[in-house]
């Protein structure tokens, strides 16, 4: 029983840290080495605050709904323990997709901007406290698919 907790315990640290790669714009991923991305110039017109909501919360869940069910399981016997775990699941479950939200949720801003070819784009990214954007500020977006960043120039 005691490796059942070891592997619950794992799941839950593994909901709350998650699998995030670095979204700022000052650090790559392993997987964003040695590919090719395009690169276009442009003048920030707006910026915008914005909350990114992190993933996880179903890891969460899962987690906290396992832990929640496992804890009230232990309480009463019989048809009343069988409530409790149920009961314990689904408030588990709650705070476990709640704990995971607030864990990943993030602060963003959300740029928009001309382009040199006169194409007006937005893009979300997190912040990066050493990398503060303002309006009328030159960029550089590196484009890789469906995915950009944006850099200052």
């Amino acid at each position: 029983m005691k490796s059942f907790y070891a592997v619950v315990l794992m799941l839950s640290m593994f909901g709350f840290t998650g699998c995030s790669n670095n979204p700022y714009g000052d650090s790559y991923g392993v997987a964003d080495t040695r590919t090719i991305q395009q690169v276009r110039y442009g003048t920030i017109m707006k910026t915008e605050p914005v909350s990114i909501e992190g993933e996880g919360q179903v890891v969460g869940a899962i987690a906290g709904a396992a832990v929640g069910g496992i804890l009230g399981s232990k309480i009463g016997g019989g048809s009343g323990s069988d409530i409790a775990a149920i009961g314990g699941g689904v408030l588990g479950g709650v705070a476990g997709s709640k704990a995971a939200e607030g864990v990943s949720r993030r602060d963003g801003v959300n740029l928009t901007i001309k382009m040199d070819d006169g194409e007006t784009i937005a893009i979300v990214q997190e912040v990066n406290p050493s990398m503060i954007f303002q309006v009328g500020q030159r960029v550089r977006v590196n484009i890789d698919g469906n995915t950009a960043r944006v850099v200052p120039e």
